[in-house]
């Protein structure tokens, strides 16, 4: 997985799976730009991972532009687009507000949607884009009906945009991972009690019986960011310790 000398950008890579991928980026060789919404957080991060980090908002076009233009500024182009940035809310339909669908769908597809949009100018010919995506896409789960909305939209979005960059030898992939031990399960908004009651249950439901870590992601998107996989565009990678495989014998 040689990414020596390559510019990546890593949108939302102060923490989770976007640090550890960040990190495994810069052991490889990379030159690594990250982004994120909470300047403390993002700066802790830069200093930590030794990167440059850049407060944008993926949701907020307007910051958009400015993180490609400061992008285009200090490094001229890119050659791995990480577009990692999410967020989780979980409700039954029912009881999804307006105010939760809205920010779930603005950063989840529309900032996804408009981050890649508004990198394409300065993408290298031969590039890699990875999002990150989720098996909520598929699986029905209950009280994720705009979150998982949000990722199926992100893999259509990933198959149509690998299809119209072929020309400029861009691929274009997905990740979906399935439980993975991240602090996104500390912002539901759940008790502490009820989030490890979820994470238990939702680890008896794996095949390998163990939630996955970052890191596990991180080697993942690091291959599909390397030349190692110039045959390979418009795929979508479950990475779920066997999650998928039956549901209905669980």
């Amino acid at each position: 997985m040689n990414i020596e000398g390559k510019t990546a950008v890593v949108t939302g890579g102060n923490s989770g799976i976007g640090y550890e991928t960040t990190r495994k980026f810069k052991q490889l060789g990379a030159n690594v730009v990250i982004t994120g919404r909470d300047s403390d957080a993002l700066g802790n991060a830069a200093k930590e991972l030794d990167v440059a980090g850049i407060l944008a908002n993926q949701a907020n076009l307007h910051d958009l532009d400015k993180l490609v233009a400061q992008v285009k500024e200090q490094y001229g182009s890119v050659d791995i687009l990480f577009i990692n940035a999410g967020v989780a809310a979980f409700a039954p339909v029912e009881h999804m507000t307006e105010e939760q669908f809205d920010v779930i769908m603005d950063v989840n597809f529309k900032g996804a949607f408009f981050t890649l949009q508004k990198f394409l100018p300065i993408l290298n010919d031969g590039a890699s884009v990875i999002n990150l995506s989720s098996i909520n896409a598929y699986t029905g789960m209950p009280n994720t009906a705009v979150y998982a909305a949000s990722k199926a939209a992100l893999n259509s979005l990933t198959r149509t945009a690998a299809y119209e960059l072929a020309p400029r030898r861009i691929r274009v992939n997905s990740v979906n991972p399935g439980p993975v031990n991240t602090s996104i399960f500390g912002k539901l908004g759940m008790p502490e009690e009820a989030i490890s009651e979820f994470a238990s249950a939702m680890q008896n439901r794996i095949p390998l019986k163990r939630f996955g870590e970052p890191d596990d992601i991180a080697n993942l998107v690091a291959f599909l960011a390397s030349d190692d996989a110039s045959f390979i565009t418009g795929a979508e990678y479950n990475i779920d310790g066997g999650t998928n495989l039956n549901p209905l014998l669980q």
